[in-house]
């Protein structure tokens, strides 16, 4: 018996994989796996720069240089391409979104033995590891942790004593029990900052968020005690500026994950569907392609089920008098008919990690001859697409994108064309 085996490939979820199906975390592709199941670095092994890897559950391939970074993006694409026999005619170069380019984050802060913790989980555990450092999200938020920390120590101090109970927490206890969930997006005016689970009560409290607002120029501040986003502090109008126009940016909302992956997304769609006079845009959210496709010589419908979402589009599109028509509208329980689909020239669809079956079956039986899909889940698009070819679509084109780098988590952008 060989005393080690080859590293062959990364598997979908992050091991290393050897000829004879041994499974090793944190490897990568040439490395040799010992009989004792120790790793022997190989040339694509390089030292991870966080020092919080292999305990944070955030990122699963640091170990991984640029090439085999990039293999495992577009091997995550191309089999499950293949996997349904879809048949790409083209199969683009991946792109990789650089390190600390995460313009989107979401941690979480819990009390423990005395102090606050703010950080990622640990991989498949509830444990909480708090983060001095991160490679991946933008520095603007990584500046952010420290004072935050010591803004919710006061803010628990500031809580007021229960109704008919103990004047809050001892002097030994300075932080009271408290957990949240914090999201954190860039957007035009600097950093979005919303706090779900936990609320500014009394006067020291709200003076305290507020204090914290204004010195670290956040562009909004809103708490979500569990009836949704209350603003405490936006001194202007929150935006995201999409396709050149500023779209309001509703607390919470959903955007891509960073501004150089949203950028190459939508430099697909519009070339592919370039000369294109209707756009069916589905599952448009606040309208990252519907503000990039519509002008002069392209009409585009924007439909999104989520309400504050759907109108934010529909203002940015009404303030920037572009040919844009954003309808409220759930594709899930309602997809748009064939008959409806009959209307367009070209249909381009976004939708969540699920996939788009109902509609997929409509666009299927539809008259449409250009589609552009945009997928973070290459499992549930093959599925789509098997679907798309079935009814007579070409895979013309395949495009890996890493957006979420060093995570085993992959988008794509693909362009089908009837016939």
């Amino acid at each position: 018996m060989n005393e080690s085996e080859e590293i062959l490939r990364v598997a979908s979820k992050g091991d290393g994989v050897t000829a004879t199906g041994r499974f090793a975390w944190g490897a990568a592709p040439g490395d040799r796996l010992t009989i004792d199941g120790t790793l022997e670095w190989g040339p694509h092994h390089v030292q991870p720069p966080c020092r919080h890897f292999g305990t944070c559950g955030g990122c699963q391939l640091q170990q991984l240089d640029e090439e085999s970074l990039a293999a495992f993006v577009e091997g995550r694409v191309a089999n499950a391409s293949a996997a349904q026999d879809l048949g790409t005619e083209v199969l683009g170069a991946p792109y990789l979104s650089p390190p600390m380019s995460r313009r989107r984050a979401s941690l979480r802060a819990e009390s423990s033995g005395g102090r606050v913790v703010i950080g990622f989980r640990e991989a498949k555990s509830h444990r909480l590891v708090e983060i001095e450092e991160c490679h991946v999200i933008a520095p603007e938020f990584v500046a952010l942790l420290g004072p935050m920390r010591k803004l919710l120590i006061t803010m628990g101090k500031a809580a007021p004593a229960k109704k008919g109970g103990r004047p809050g927490k001892s002097a030994k206890h300075a932080t009271p029990r408290m957990a949240a969930d914090i999201e954190m997006t860039l957007v035009d005016q600097g950093v979005d900052l919303g706090v779900k689970g936990l609320t500014a009560e009394g006067l020291a409290a709200t003076e305290a968020m507020l204090a914290f607002a204004q010195e670290h120029k956040l562009a909004r501040l809103t708490m979500d005690g569990g009836y949704g986003f209350e603003t405490v502090w936006e001194p202007v109008p929150v935006t995201v500026t999409l396709g050149g126009v500023k779209v309001p940016f509703p607390p919470g909302c959903f955007l891509q994950a960073t501004k150089d992956g949203e950028e190459t997304l939508v430099a697909a769609a519009r070339e592919w569907l370039a000369g294109a006079p209707t756009v069916a845009d589905l599952f448009s959210g606040l309208g990252t392609f519907a503000f990039a496709l519509a002008g002069p010589e392209t009409k585009v419908y924007a439909a999104e089920a989520a309400r504050d979402i759907h109108q934010a589009c529909k203002a940015g599109a009404d303030r920037a008098q572009l040919p844009i028509f954003s309808a409220h509208r759930d594709l899930f329980r309602n997809p748009l008919q064939p008959d409806e689909l009959a209307r367009f020239s070209a249909v381009l669809l976004d939708p969540p990690r699920a996939g788009a079956r109902e509609q997929v079956e409509c666009i299927a039986d539809s008259t449409v001859s250009r589609v552009v899909y945009i997928s973070c889940n290459p499992s549930s698009w093959s599925r789509d697409a098997a679907r798309l070819i079935e009814a007579g679509f070409r895979l013309v084109e395949l495009r890996p994108v890493g957006q979420f780098r060093w995570s085993t988590h992959v988008e794509l952008a693909s362009y089908f064309v009837r016939g």
